[in-house]
């Protein structure tokens, strides 16, 4: 069994399935910042390149002790080397790292690096075998390639946004955000995945040159997480609608009210869970009912059943609610906030809710490694660090001396 130490990290032999990767991030912001921590957190070396001012994200949210919580978690596991890549000097410096790199992951406009001397070419010449993962708005090339684009704008035109709101008949609020920046992070996810996929190509071609370019967009990465909408659309001319809190294909699954001001997630829509389910709630009639005994009539007159299994819900708490419908083995939970996550037990006992200690910010709570690998469990092997933690280390590794690196902050390349 696993055990944890004080600071939350888990003590098992090994390093994480990555160890011994070695990762260069130039990235900032979200996209690329979370495909590198995903590597890392499996046990990669990841260095990270960031401004002398650091990261963006550095400044986000609410501060302690005059730094963000949330870059304690984002930049976990990584090195980082404060370089400013406009300096005269800082192509030198990318080049190098680059060469004892095994991939790298960028997240600049499309032909950012190229200005800036660090163009496939060039970081081919360095290491012949390095993969290159690109992510951008609308990828590398096409006609919207030079256009502005955040994690939003990838949800908005990927399909998310518009599905992202109650049914329009309902309201005429906008269409909501998620609430995270999940365009950004589902883009990291696919580059992490193609970094793997390429680096086993490569490997398995017994490391010959590339090339080996990933070209992610935030667009397309969104777009190819919508299931069945374009599909749908190009059987049947069907748009898919926003469902609010219910899906299309099955009920009874919706979020349903509680007497002390909760929402509970039921989710019962196959017939036995149905069968089930209207005996829990007092109205065993229901699943004989033709309106109700199968889910095609469940479909059809879903507002009435929602009403009733509402009737139910609200005479009740929450989590009473919960514990009987968990006790019938029904699909159920609260909708869960932060509060919720740092308590439950479920979470803690996998290691999924950690509490470190982060020099920079003090005691913090992190999401645990996914996935969990129990024969080379990843971990955090430290917190987001602070800007330019690890210059001169890093820079030693690849070859620079205590004169070149002195040289190098001097004129202001480094920090």
């Amino acid at each position: 069994m696993d055990t944890w130490n004080e600071a939350g990290v888990r003590e098992a032999p090994g390093a994480g399935p990555l160890a011994g990767l070695r990762i260069l991030e130039l990235g900032h912001f979200v996209a690329a910042p979370f495909a590198t921590r995903l590597l890392a957190d499996l046990g990669a070396d990841v260095v990270k390149i960031e401004p002398p001012g650091g990261d963006p994200v550095r400044q986000w949210g609410e501060q302690a002790n005059g730094h963000s919580p949330w870059w304690s978690m984002h930049a976990r596991n990584k090195r980082c080397v404060a370089l400013d890549l406009k300096h005269p000097r800082a192509r030198e410096v990318v080049l190098r790292l680059a060469a004892g790199a095994d991939a790298l992951v960028e997240n600049f406009r499309p032909g950012q690096l190229d200005r800036l001397g660090l163009g496939e070419a060039a970081l081919r010449e360095a290491r012949p075998g390095l993969v290159i993962g690109r992510i951008s708005g609308f990828g590398q090339d096409g006609p919207y390639r030079d256009r502005a684009s955040f994690g939003v704008i990838g949800e908005a035109m990927g399909g998310l946004r518009y599905l992202t709101n109650h049914p329009p008949e309902e309201t005429d609020l906008p269409p909501s955000r998620v609430g995270i920046s999940i365009g950004d992070s589902i883009a990291g996810l696919y580059a992490a995945f193609g970094v793997m996929a390429a680096l086993w190509q490569r490997d398995r071609a017994g490391g010959a040159p590339g090339p080996f370019t990933l070209d992610v967009a935030l667009t397309e990465a969104m777009l190819s997480m919508m299931e069945g909408t374009l599909p749908e659309y190009g059987v049947f001319g069907t748009v898919r609608q926003p469902q609010g809190s219910r899906i299309k294909t099955a009920a009874p699954t919706n979020a349903y009210p509680t007497r002390d001001g909760q929402w509970l997630l039921i989710a019962a829509n196959s017939d036995p869970l149905f069968r089930r389910l209207a005996r829990v709630i007092g109205r065993p009639e229901l699943a004989d009912d033709p309106d109700f005994a199968a889910n095609p009539g469940r479909l059809r007159h879903v507002e009435r059943l929602d009403a009733i299994i509402a009737d139910w819900s609200r005479e009740r708490d929450a989590a009473e609610a919960d514990r009987i419908l968990g006790e019938a083995d029904i699909p159920s939970t609260l909708c869960y906030s932060a509060a919720d996550i740092a308590a439950d037990t479920q979470y803690r006992e996998r290691g999924m809710v950690r509490e470190l200690d982060d020099p920079l910010i003090g005691r913090v709570l992190h999401a645990g490694v996914v996935p969990h690998v129990p024969e080379a469990p990843g971990g955090i092997r430290w917190t987001g660090p602070a800007v330019g933690a690890h210059t001169d280390e890093v820079l030693a590794e690849a070859g620079f001396d205590g004169a070149e690196i002195r040289a190098l902050r001097e004129e202001g390349a480094v920090r």
